[in-house]
């Protein structure tokens, strides 16, 4: 039993939301938790897409379905208008509640398991913007190709199984089933690759092989894990793929409005400080450099900053 109160105060690694701004039109910008929007001039793509955000009282306590609203808010200060493909790395409502949304607003394809077929049939997406993949699959949007690599979720999985009939909002957050999970390895025309680990699962040498100059690190209740697990996690992700520059995700308050300045999780689910002790050792053992990225900005981790 946890009875830490509280949350870990963010602006104790203010220094280290320090990922270079982008200075083209190839950019990632983080859009919380573990939505990332890959784009160029051409072409762009966007991991997750959850921008509802339901408050912690109707999560445990009624239905949820996405927000519109915030839904389009979200995609208007981003800048998006179109997408080519939209990717649930699992489908936890943290991460797929909007995903069928956003693939409608904006023509892009929805990518991933059964489970996530399953969100967007749920919705009333066409077949044609619904597809699945198995590991391994590889698929090219423009300027981008992404492998799904089979993953799996950080114990405990409050909601595990797979989908196997369509959600339809509003429904209970237990409908969204983690599904499958995966790690995405993203690739650009330009030769730039990042791995997308959008929760802090693995599956053992599941990664073995590829390759990611850079890795986008999913740290939820990372920090409630003992260290074994955090080297464990470190080496079948960072290690496997050769990252030399990680940027943490899915540690703001998924709870919280987008709008409102982004803050961690608190102690009563995960613990960022342990989290970054256990990080920070690997990280300096390794030669490796750590970041926070900052929501809405467009960032390039391959530059030199």
């Amino acid at each position: 039993m946890r009875l830490k109160l509280g949350r870990p105060d963010l602006t104790r690694y203010a220094a280290r939301f320090d990922v270079p701004r982008a200075a083209s039109d190839f950019s990632v910008t983080f859009l919380g938790v573990s939505t990332l929007l890959f784009q160029d001039a051409e072409s762009a793509l966007v991991s997750d897409g959850f921008f509802s955000r339901p408050s912690l009282l109707r999560v445990g306590l009624g239905k949820i379905a996405p927000d519109l609203p915030r839904i389009d808010a979200a995609l208007a200060r981003a800048g998006v208008s179109q997408l080519d493909a939209v990717l649930p790395v699992h489908t936890h409502f943290d991460h797929a509640l909007d995903s069928a949304v956003v693939a409608e607003r904006t023509g892009g394809v929805l990518v991933g398991g059964e489970s996530a077929a399953n969100v967007g049939r749920g919705h009333g997406l066409p077949a044609s913007q619904v597809r699945v993949v198995g590991s391994g699959d590889s698929l090219t949007f423009g300027s981008f190709e992404v492998t799904w690599v089979v993953s799996d979720h950080c114990p405990p999985d409050r909601y595990p199984g797979t989908i196997t009939e369509p959600v339809t909002p509003p429904t209970r957050a237990a409908a969204y089933r983690c599904g499958e999970a995966w790690s995405l390895i993203v690739g650009h025309t330009s030769g730039r690759t990042a791995l997308v680990q959008g929760s802090a699962g693995f599956v053992p040498g599941a990664l073995a092989g590829r390759r990611a100059d850079v890795a986008y690190l999913g740290v939820g209740q990372l920090g409630v894990q003992d260290e074994d697990y955090i080297a464990a996690y470190w080496a079948e992700t960072v290690q496997a793929v050769g990252a030399r520059r990680v940027v943490l995700t899915h540690w703001d308050d998924f709870f919280r409005p987008l709008d409102q300045p982004l803050r961690a999780l608190p102690y009563a689910g995960d613990d960022l400080d342990v989290t970054m002790r256990a990080l920070d050792r690997l990280a300096i053992r390794d030669g490796v450099t750590l970041h926070f990225p900052t929501v809405w900005q467009r960032e390039d981790p391959w530059a030199r900053g």
